[in-house]
C-alpha cells in the first residue's frame, strides 16, 4: 500500500521546504515504505518470539530501537 503523496509532501514541507516536486515526494514515499516494512518485519519477529499473534505498539517501538534497524536507517549497513 503506497503512502499518499500529499502526506509525504506535507512531511517535506514540515521539514522546511517551500516547494516540493512530485518526484521528490515519490522518492521519499518509496524510502519511507521500505523502512516501515523493515520495522514491521522486525516487530512481527518479536511478536512471534513472545508467543503472540497480535503485533502490539511495544513490538513496533522495540523494533525501531533494534541496532540493525537503526544502523540501516543511518545508512551504515548496506545489507542486513
Amino acid at each position: 500500500m503506497p503512502l499518499p503523496l500529499t502526506s509525504v509532501d506535507r512531511l517535506i514541507r514540515k521539514a522546511g521546504a517551500y516547494r516540493v516536486s512530485e518526484g521528490a515526494a515519490k522518492e521519499l514515499a518509496s524510502h519511507l515504505e521500505d523502512v516501515a516494512v523493515e520495522i514491521a518485519r522486525e516487530a512481527i519477529t518479536l511478536t512471534k518470539h513472545a508467543g503472540r499473534k497480535t503485533v502490539r505498539a511495544e513490538d513496533v517501538k522495540l523494533a525501531r530501537t533494534r541496532s540493525s534497524v537503526q544502523a540501516k536507517l543511518r545508512g551504515q549497513l548496506s545489507d542486513i
